[in-house]
């Protein structure tokens, strides 16, 4: 289940990671298909919280540093070690691979980390993306820490999609 409109928060803030200019609110509103009386209210009510401002009147709206000030009190006290970084980079480096680390999201597994090799030919990895926890590599390595009770209740709230002729399409 997805919130639209926190999804809508968040589709703003990655709009704005790649365009990496000021926009105005027919510029986002017609570029995600949304209403403009609703797109003012969601851009308005991210202003008046001191996430997005105008540099210049009616030029547009950019992001501030809150959300960068934010992110960064987040990541400090986040779970993963500092060493761990430096290890995936070094495995990287020495294997020429994508190297991620992934933990459990419900049936998902989601990449914390990520080190991309530089190889024309890769696995693509972006930390934040979410692969079925029973049909990959990394979601299997995770469901081996479970115990077998963790692991039977998780499988019953997977929708078996076969992905691959190697992914399972049962609790079987």
């Amino acid at each position: 289940m997805i919130v639209r409109q926190a999804a809508n928060v968040l589709d703003i803030l990655e709009y704005f990671a790649r365009v990496k200019k000021p926009a105005t609110l027919a510029e986002i509103a017609d570029h995600f298909g949304w209403p403009r009386s609703s797109t003012f209210n969601l851009l308005t009510t991210l202003a008046e919280k001191g996430y997005l401002y105008e540099p210049r009147p009616r030029a547009g709206y950019y992001p501030t540093p809150r959300w960068l000030v934010m992110a960064r009190e987040v990541a400090e006290v986040e779970p993963l070690p500092g060493w761990t970084h430096a290890l995936i980079a070094a495995l990287s480096a020495e294997t020429g691979e994508t190297v991620a680390i992934a933990a459990p999201a419900g049936v998902m597994a989601v990449f914390i980390d990520v080190v991309e090799s530089a190889a024309a030919i890769r696995y693509f990895a972006k930390v934040g993306h979410r692969v079925p926890i029973h049909a990959t590599s990394s979601g299997r390595a995770l469901l081996l820490q479970y115990s077998k009770d963790e692991r039977d209740s998780l499988y019953r709230k997977i929708e078996f999609k076969q992905y691959n002729h190697t992914t399972p399409i049962s609790i079987e």
